[in-house]
């Protein structure tokens, strides 16, 4: 069985495949202070819900933007796991794709690994839009690589920054609005910030295709694209599980015989 990982810098995302079955998924929130045995106790029980255990896992994979959290990971999947993890972004990693930009060693483990399974799942080229702490926008190429993209503050960043700036807005759940035109507080929040980020993603995806030149097939990953995705008809697909996926690619094109 595989334990991919996948530390973002709001969650931590663990998942077992057993082949292509996904097993179990479980995610907690990134703290880079958590050591690799608060991990073990936490990840243990969970796993033991589902009638696992420690010894079914013989190979583990790690996505990491979240430098601080990467070592105890790692030492997780060496000290109680017994495995040697496959760390994306590490010069031996084969990922299958590049990234043909300024400086390559900047992007993102989780961009390349979004980059890696939306090629092989849909119709390049392609816009991958993944609403995390940051919402980026990601352009792959006609042949699965890496072309750039756009990094924005995420939804859930902005609203924080609006309510600890004006003391007398209060918070308010992301939801879309029956309306544009708000008649209170709480609704003209929720549509400044719903549909403010639906013009967001309408503006970008449609500069970026008008700069790329070519027809391009727009996919959402993160919590937030289903949400979006029903307001908007720029997003095509939508694929809560795409970085998983990317992470379970990575691992059988390096572990192939």
């Amino acid at each position: 069985m595989l334990l991919a990982i996948d530390a973002g810098n709001t969650n931590v995302v663990f998942a077992i495949y057993e082949g292509d079955e996904q097993r179990g998924l479980w995610r907690t929130a990134t703290d880079k202070k958590r050591t690799a045995d608060e991990y073990m106790v936490w990840l243990t029980h969970l796993m033991a819900l589902k009638g696992m255990g420690p010894a079914d896992i013989d190979s583990t994979i790690i996505a990491s933007v979240v430098p601080g959290a990467t070592f105890n990971l790692k030492r997780l999947c060496k000290d109680h796991f017994g495995c040697e993890p496959l760390v994306v972004g590490q010069p031996d990693v084969d990922l299958g794709t590049r990234a043909l930009v300024d400086r390559p060693e900047e992007v993102g483990a989780d961009r390349l690994v979004n980059t890696v399974a939306a090629a092989a799942t849909y119709q390049t080229p392609l816009i991958v839009i993944d609403f995390g702490t940051a919402t980026t926008f990601d352009v792959v190429d006609r042949d699965g690589n890496y072309r750039g993209g756009v990094i924005a503050p995420g939804l859930n960043l902005s609203l924080e920054a609006l309510q600890m700036a004006a003391s007398k807005l209060p918070r308010v759940e992301i939801q879309q609005p029956g309306h544009v035109i708000g008649t209170n507080t709480v609704e003209c929040m929720q549509s400044g910030v719903f549909w403010g980020y639906v013009g967001l993603i309408e503006g970008l995806v449609n500069r970026i295709r008008a700069e790329y030149g070519e027809p391009m097939t727009v996919v959402a990953t993160g919590g937030l694209g289903v949400l979006f995705a029903k307001a908007t008809h720029v997003i095509e697909h939508t694929d809560g599980e795409l970085t998983l996926r990317g992470l379970l690619l990575i691992h059988k094109r390096n572990t192939a015989q």
